[in-house]
């Protein structure tokens, strides 16, 4: 099957959203254009780090004054578009700065590639939200000073190669990456509570605390 490449420059629409409930939910990210709609599978934690470095970048592109602030961007809280089907599921995520475009960059691939450029990955293979805080071992580190070395990453990418892996890549403003940020944010944040006393998610029902000698917390 030919890979396949979705490009949104820039989309109607660029959010992160969830189906299902609390500790059973499935992450996607989603660009619309038009009629176009391609949703893809991704982790919580994913999600998380994404919507951290993307901040830091913008806050880092305010700071030199590249960009206009955009703390008022308004959050988009509206569900996800139909038709929901996934497109792939993304293992390796990176973000960039187009400074001739004036966008921002966010790619997610079907596995990664070996080429230089900063990503963020996740090997949890379970979809289910787990509502741990996030592991970040093995997640890179990704400086907002390095905008430059991962766009150039972007400009070397394997497009041509007909048998790589499907991408999503969008280009957005400064003022869409801020109301993704924000939303993801909240999409994170709205899962299962902490237990109180170990921190680990807390069910309906309650769960077996290792701080309170096996006894149910509720």
């Amino acid at each position: 099957m030919p890979r396949r490449l979705f490009n949104f420059d820039p989309p109607d629409r660029f959010v992160a959203g969830t189906v299902g409930e609390p500790g059973q939910r499935t992450f996607f990210l989603q660009a619309r254009k038009a009629s176009q709609v391609v949703s893809v599978v991704l982790e919580k934690v994913q999600v998380q780090v994404l919507a951290e470095r993307l901040d830091q970048l913008l806050d880092e592109l305010e700071e030199r004054g590249v960009t206009e602030a955009t703390s008022d961007a308004a959050t988009d809280n509206g569900p996800l578009d139909e038709p929901l089907v996934e497109a792939f599921r993304a293992t390796t995520l990176t973000l960039g700065w187009d400074a001739d475009a004036g966008l921002v960059l966010v790619e997610a691939r079907a596995e990664p590639i070996e080429i230089e450029m900063e990503s963020v990955e996740d090997d949890d293979e379970d979809e289910a939200d787990t509502d741990d805080d996030p592991d970040e071992e093995g997640v890179a580190e990704l400086d907002a000073s390095l905008a430059a070395s991962i766009l150039a990453a972007f400009e070397t990418s394997d497009d041509d190669d007909e048998d790589g892996p499907d991408v999503l890549r969008v280009r957005v403003t400064a003022a869409a990456a801020r109301s993704f940020v924000k939303r993801a944010a909240e999409v994170v944040a709205s899962g299962r509570p902490p237990c109180p006393l170990c921190g680990q998610p807390l069910d309906k029902q309650g769960h077996i605390c290792p701080r309170n000698n096996g006894h149910y917390v509720n």
